[in-house]
């Protein structure tokens, strides 16, 4: 082959490439912004502001991800499970839906769902559950105080502990709240595994203060409690 020829070839196989390139490209800027599909399966789903802001993780258990702060993510300690993040404005979590349940290698059956909602860069504050172990199940209603500090500075402070043995983990986790304080439950409202079920509202620092219960044989109480958790009043029928 003489260099004219090879010449040609070159030019030939260069406008192929070019023209191949554009078609692609032109392909994904003319895209359909919207298109309709009878199924899709898929193991996670990232739904984004137009700024790339994430705003909602729907993940399958394999997939599911740690725990985001204004867009950028860190490691959850123990979040292994289905479901569905939810993200605020500025791309960090502020509350999810989470279930599962299965019948381990014995037979036993088990089953939980939870929904959230965070306060600003904070924990729950209000949480609904529903469980099953075996036979025993239970679901509650709860409304927490979240102590006023960032989510950031815990989860900095697990990255700092992650390689230290347990006890050091535990005993820098408990100085930490310590010096910050801790979430503290403010009202129950549920069904326990006693087939008891409750209200209870409680002070400022998480005392149960009145309950209100119906116990498995149907008999009502009301109590008012003290500070310590004694009994200061009841409302109960006449036995």
């Amino acid at each position: 082959m003489n260099l004219g020829s090879q010449r040609f070839l070159a030019i030939y196989s260069g406008v192929l490439t070019t023209v191949f390139a554009v078609t692609v490209l032109s392909g994904f800027v003319n895209a359909p912004k919207t298109f309709s599909v009878e199924q899709l399966d898929v193991q996670r789903i990232n739904v984004r502001e137009p700024d790339g802001t994430l705003r909602l993780v729907i993940s399958n258990t394999g997939k599911a991800p740690g725990i985001y702060v204004k867009n950028k993510e860190y490691p959850h300690p123990n979040r292994k499970v289905a479901g569905m993040i939810f993200l605020n404005d500025e791309g960090t979590e502020n509350g999810g839906l989470i279930f599962g349940g299965e019948k381990s290698a014995d037979g036993t059956a088990s089953s939980y769902g939870h929904l959230s909602f965070d306060g600003y860069e904070r924990d729950q504050l209000m949480a609904l559950d529903a469980g099953q172990a075996g036979k025993a199940s239970s679901s509650r209603l709860r409304l927490i105080d979240q102590p006023d500090f960032s989510i950031l500075e815990l989860l900095t402070l697990l990255d700092q502990i992650k390689d230290l043995p347990p006890e050091e983990q535990a005993k820098r986790l408990a100085d930490f709240y310590a010096m910050h304080g801790t979430p503290k439950t403010r009202l129950t409202m549920g069904r326990g595994e006693d087939d008891t079920v409750g209200l209870a509202i409680n002070d400022a620092d998480g005392r149960p203060r009145l309950v209100m219960m119906v116990a498995k044989d149907g008999t009502p109480t009301v109590q008012a409690l003290d500070q310590s958790g004694n009994v200061v009043g009841e409302l109960a029928p006449k036995r």
